[in-house]
C-alpha cells in the first residue's frame, strides 16, 4: 500500500485547526493507519482537540491488546473522546473544544473504517463512492426528505455537525467495512476539500496522476483553486 497526507491551512482561515496522520507501518497491533481530524471551537482549542485526539488514540492503539481493527478502532475513539472532554474540563480557554475524526485500517485485503462528524472516507475505482455518513444537520434533512442531495453543498447550515469528539460520553461512532480490490483508492479527507472540489473532480484527479502524493497535493490545489475557504487535509492511500 502506498500512502501519501498533506493538510493545508487553505486562503481563508489564519490557522490550520484540522490534524492528521498515516502510517503504512503498524501501530500496535493494526498493520496500519490513517486519520483526519477537524478541529471547531476557539482558535487554540480547535488546533488542540483535533490533534488531541490523534495523538491519544496513538497512544491507546501502542499499548491495547485486542487485534480485531474495528473494536480497535472503536476503543480508541471513545478513549480519545474521554482525554478531549477532561482535558477541556481543566481550563476554561478549551471549553466547548472538539473535533470531527475519520480513521481507517487496511487488513487481509479488507477496509476498517471508523467516524464522527463530517469529515469523510471515499472509496475509488473506476468510480466514487463515499463510505462514511456526515453527521451533519443538511445530512439529517436530506435523508428526512427534507432536503435535496444537491442543495446540501450550498445550504447555510452545511456545517453544522451532530456528532463530534470531546462533546460527550461515550461518543457514537459509526463502523463500515469494505472488501478491497487491487487498484483502489482511499481518500480520506476534511470539509475542506469537499466543500471546495465535487466528487467528480476528485474521481478525475485521482486517476489522473499516478502517485498518491501527485492526486493528493492536486486535490489540495484544486480546494484553493476554488476558494479554499476552509484547512484542507488529505490522506490518500493506493491499494
Amino acid at each position: 500500500m502506498k500512502v501519501y497526507s498533506v493538510t493545508d491551512i487553505g486562503r481563508r482561515r489564519t490557522s490550520n485547526q484540522d490534524f492528521i496522520y498515516a502510517s503504512d507501518q503498524p501501530v500496535g497491533n493494526l498493520p496500519n493507519l490513517m486519520i483526519v481530524a477537524d478541529g471547531m471551537g476557539g482558535h487554540n482549542a480547535g488546533d488542540l482537540a483535533s490533534r488531541y485526539t490523534v495523538e491519544s488514540m496513538i497512544e491507546y492503539l501502542g499499548q491495547a491488546q485486542e487485534k480485531r481493527p474495528i473494536p480497535l478502532l472503536s476503543e480508541a475513539i471513545h478513549f480519545a473522546n474521554d482525554q478531549v472532554i477532561e482535558k477541556a474540563s481543566t481550563d476554561k480557554t478549551l471549553e466547548g473544544m472538539g473535533t470531527t475524526v475519520v480513521a481507517a485500517v487496511v487488513k487481509d485485503g479488507y477496509l476498517y473504517v471508523a467516524n464522527v462528524g463530517d469529515s469523510r472516507l471515499y472509496l475509488m475505482d473506476q468510480e466514487i463512492s463515499q463510505i462514511t455518513r456526515d453527521h451533519s444537520l443538511v445530512e439529517e434533512m436530506v435523508r428526512m426528505g427534507e432536503l435535496q442531495r444537491k442543495d446540501a453543498r450550498t445550504h447555510p447550515d452545511k456545517n453544522v455537525i451532530t456528532r463530534a469528539i470531546g462533546v460527550k460520553s461515550p461518543v457514537r461512532v459509526d463502523f463500515f467495512d469494505v472488501k478491497l480490490e487491487p487498484g483502489d483508492h482511499i481518500l480520506l479527507c476534511s470539509d475542506g476539500l469537499t466543500n471546495m472540489v465535487e466528487d467528480a473532480e476528485i474521481l478525475q484527479i485521482v486517476k489522473k496522476y499516478r502517485s498518491p502524493k501527485e492526486a493528493a497535493q492536486h486535490l489540495v490545489n484544486e480546494a484553493n483553486k476554488n476558494g479554499g475557504k476552509d484547512n484542507i487535509s488529505v490522506v490518500l492511500a493506493e491499494v
